[in-house]
């Protein structure tokens, strides 16, 4: 099994992602190609330094980038029997991609209203967003990085403006 999580930054994908991990999923994570080229580029870790990296990625490789950089991941846990779960689906083209690969894949959309969205970056612990930069970001992905088309077409949308406990139980509606 495939399952990939879209939604905006600060929607809850995060917490999905632990539900699967329980669940023994292959964790395929797109945003830790973003951090590993921060690293590598001796670039601090921050909104700015991210969005400059993906940006660049998908100048680089195409607007498919993290998922044509993820598919050896990605094909060597299905052949080795693991379920996986891909984790922040971003573009239209990554998606298609992915979909025509792997036609069995589910995708489920993390919602949560802007306002919570925004609250829940100001305060996490990490990679924390101001709401200007919360704003900004979400602007930029939609405009640059195609991220709404996945998230419009999902076989599944969680509205999470719960509490985590809520969001997982939805989780388990949808897959048990």
């Amino acid at each position: 099994m495939i399952v990939a999580l879209v939604g905006l930054c600060g929607a809850g994908k995060t917490e999905a992602a632990k539900y699967f991990e329980n669940k023994n999923y292959e964790r395929v994570y797109f945003g830790g190609i973003t951090m590993e080229e921060l690293k590598k580029s001796n670039l601090e870790i921050n909104e700015k330094n991210e969005r400059k990296i993906r940006e660049e990625l998908r100048e680089k490789y195409g607007m498919g980038a993290y998922a044509v950089l993820s598919l050896p991941k990605i094909e060597l846990a299905l052949k080795e029997g693991i379920n996986v779960l891909i984790d922040g689906l971003y573009s239209w083209t990554e998606y298609k991609l992915l979909r025509e690969r792997f036609p069995e894949m589910i995708t489920i959309a993390i919602f949560a209203n802007p306002d919570l969205r925004f609250k829940r970056l100001a305060t996490r612990e990490v990679r924390r967003l101001s709401v200007h930069e919360a704003m900004s970001r979400d602007i930029a992905e939609i405009e640059n990085l195609e991220k709404a088309g996945p998230i419009s077409k999902a076989d599944y949308t969680i509205i999470n403006n719960g509490t985590k406990e809520e969001l997982l139980q939805k989780m388990k509606e949808i897959l048990g």
